[in-house]
């Protein structure tokens, strides 16, 4: 396993990185939102590889990162409401699902045997590698399958190990969460998974309310949706009003939890009460708690408005029976 950082030789990195994934190898790459493992979406082999090392069900789809909306149309049909979406938010936190094209290319273990394929554009050095290389990369979170998700470098490295061969150093992911997933239909744009791109801003782009499924209701369209997801090992009480000795503690905007004084661990996704501060911080945290030192895993409300939504998203599904993760 190598760890390069990519700030020393950005051009060496986009070498090196296009170099493994022509050879049908994985790559852990920076986005905006968390890690990424990275291989060529046309390539089946590679593809397998990502389930593989993530130990990742074979009936969960994985998203494909694009360049840009140009590359895009090659593998997937857009309407109008999918190109107003695009041309409002990408490069971004939103995965769109849409239509595959016949004959697309794209191997159909990424689309998880759906005829629709989860599209997205990422920013920064994510996009410029895709633009490099000159194939879509189909990149789940870098991390083993249904467990907290990667924000950082060492994250990738403590979780996955050697099972990837190259992890590009970019620091902490900028957002902190998976992107929004929406899809478009004929009674309107389905939210199927909340993230970096908060629902309202959305709202306000479209002039219209998302559709929301009851998530037991939801059959599974796009990544993160299975109802255990982005779990610790330690057990998770979420909207918690006390804490018991030895427990490690996350709260919220200064909240203060019954018996917080006896926690091994009190971290505070935001002091402030700045959902996009605790949005950044919400997986490191997680990580930070999930620790054989600590008891259980306490975490105190936090709102569900803006980035809130996508963060009690994660919360929920972290703290679901993981017996019912399918």
């Amino acid at each position: 396993m190598t760890i390069l950082d990519i700030s020393h030789d950005e051009n060496a990195a986009l070498r090196r990185a296009s170099a493994v994934l022509a050879t049908g190898g994985l790559v852990a790459l920076p986005t905006e939102t968390v890690y990424g493992l990275a291989a060529d979406a046309t390539q089946g082999e590679a593809v397998a590889r990502i389930f593989e090392a993530k130990g990742r069900p074979r009936f969960n789809p994985l998203i494909c990162h694009m360049a840009d909306i140009d590359m895009a149309r090659r593998y997937v049909s857009f309407d109008g409401e999918a190109f107003r979406l695009a041309d409002a938010f990408w490069p971004g936190p939103l995965t769109l699902v849409l239509p595959l094209k016949p004959d697309a290319g794209i191997h159909p273990l990424t689309t998880a045997g759906l005829d629709t394929l989860a599209v997205r554009v990422p920013t920064g050095f994510a996009n410029r590698l895709i633009a490099s290389y000159g194939h879509p990369l189909a990149a789940p979170s870098a991390n083993m399958s249904g467990r907290i998700s990667s924000t950082s470098a060492a994250h990738v490295e403590a979780d996955l190990g050697d099972k990837v061969g190259l992890i590009l150093d970019a620091g902490p992911a900028q957002i902190g969460l998976e992107s929004t997933i929406l899809k478009p239909t004929n009674k309107g744009i389905e939210l199927l998974r909340p993230g970096g791109l908060a629902a309202n801003d959305i709202e306000s782009a479209i002039g219209a309310p998302l559709l929301r499924k009851a998530k037991a209701d939801a059959a599974v369209e796009a990544p993160g949706m299975l109802r255990s997801h982005y779990a610790p090992g330690n057990n998770l009480r979420i909207n918690a009003q006390s804490a018991r000795q030895g427990d490690a503690v996350i709260t919220f905007a200064g909240q203060t939890l019954e018996g917080a004084q006896s926690a091994s661990l009190v971290l505070d996704l935001s002091p402030s009460g700045d959902l996009n501060e605790a949005a950044t911080n919400l997986f490191d945290y997680m990580k930070r708690a999930d620790q054989a030192t600590h008891r259980d895993i306490v975490v105190a409300s936090v709102p569900r408005s803006g980035l809130g939504e996508a963060i009690n998203d994660r919360l929920e599904r972290a703290a679901a029976p993981k017996d019912q993760s399918r």
